[in-house]
């Protein structure tokens, strides 16, 4: 049941991220905060069958930061990979 909790402070700091992160126009409003609340479930799931305790604050700490972590990465790539094509793309046209 502490999943959830985990996936809506992932959910939450995913959509705060997505406004921080720069080209947001990018990509699309849902992008960010999917990332880092699949991140941190299976971050979260990981370390529960591995035997890390509801109560320790290294499975928060990992969930929450790795997801974070993975989704912020995960974006900046994305967003880099979208200008390179836009640019191929306007090249490719001339315009």
């Amino acid at each position: 049941m502490y999943i959830l909790l985990a996936l809506i402070a992932a959910c939450a700091l995913g959509i705060g991220l997505h406004f921080v992160l720069p080209k947001r126009d990018l990509r699309g409003v849902a992008v960010t905060p999917g990332i880092a609340t699949a991140a941190a479930a299976a971050i979260y799931t990981v370390l529960q069958w591995a035997g890390v305790a509801e109560t320790s604050a290294w499975l928060w700490f990992a969930s929450l930061g790795g997801g974070l972590l993975l989704a912020a990465v995960l974006t900046v790539a994305i967003s880099a990979v979208r200008t390179r094509r836009d640019a191929a793309a306007k090249q490719a046209l001339g315009i």
